[in-house]
């Protein structure tokens, strides 16, 4: 009878934590990131309007090569849908351009089927910095239901990594093409 109360309490306790924390977590997330490129801002705004480019520095995209892609519309302009489903990792989704305000910025609406169902917001601003340089600020937000919520912190962190390492990729790619 012990052993079956130890087993319990060994599963209770972490599940009780893990709800007690939803109830502190705040449901909302934002994260964004920034990086500065050495070229314009028509330049880079010109590029990352075309969301079939993030095939070439976007780490969610580049994670799966085999992932199957489906593109409803124009790409570049408010409406085209860039539809994704990948291995466990990419997961299943689709993004929309939203809003475009030309040379400045793009909004986006991420649709999340796989792993998790759930819906996000996210953009791109570009700003000139400098002569010849652009900072880009990609952002992104939205909200988790509760206790899922308490992994927040968590996940924040994890996309605040993987937004680094893609805006990396994109100055690279970019700056390469000079």
């Amino acid at each position: 009878m012990n052993a079956l109360i130890i087993i319990l309490l060994i599963i209770a306790v972490p599940v009780a934590l893990f709800l007690l924390a939803g109830l502190f977590v705040k449901k909302e997330y934002s994260i964004e990131r920034q990086i500065t490129i050495n070229k314009t801002k028509q330049e880079v705004f010109d590029y990352v309007r075309f969301l079939k480019n993030q095939e070439h520095y976007n780490k969610w995209v580049m994670v799966d090569p085999a992932m199957k892609k489906n593109f409803k519309g124009t790409d570049g302009t408010v409406g085209f849908v860039y539809a994704w489903d990948g291995n466990k990792k990419a997961g299943k989704g689709e993004q929309e351009i939203k809003q475009l305000r030309d040379g400045e910025s793009m909004d986006m609406e991420l649709r999340f089927e796989k792993p998790f169902a759930g819906v996000a917001k996210a953009f791109f601003t570009t700003t000139t910095a400098q002569s010849g340089q652009t900072t880009v600020k990609w952002g992104m937000n939205g909200s988790s239901a509760f206790p899922m919520n308490a992994m927040n912190p968590f996940v924040i962190g994890m996309l605040g990594k993987d937004l680094e390492q893609s805006l990396f990729n994109l100055k690279t790619n970019l700056e390469r093409a000079s």
